[in-house]
C-alpha cells in the first residue's frame, strides 16, 4: 500500500515519541535524505542512524497498516 507524506508525517507524529527519531524519519522518509547525510546532520553513525530509521519505520507501518481498511 502506497501511503501520501501527509498520511506518514501524521503517523510519525502520533506514533514516535522521540523528538529526534520523528525528525530523522521525516528526513529519511519525506525528503529522503541519506543515512549518511543524516549521521552527518545529527551527529550519530551511520549504523545508529540505521538502527534508529529500521526500528521507527517497523512501528510506524506496522501502525499505518493495522489503521487501514
Amino acid at each position: 500500500m502506497e501511503y501520501t507524506n501527509s498520511q506518514i508525517l501524521e503517523a510519525i507524529g502520533e506514533h514516535i515519541h522521540s523528538d529526534r527519531d520523528r525528525s530523522i524519519l521525516a528526513r529519511r522518509l519525506i525528503d529522503g535524505i541519506t543515512i549518511e547525510r543524516l549521521g552527518e546532520e545529527f551527529s550519530l553513525s551511520p549504523r545508529q542512524i540505521k538502527n534508529i530509521v529500521y526500528k521507527n519505520e517497523e512501528i510506524l507501518f506496522r501502525k499505518l497498516h493495522k489503521d487501514c481498511p
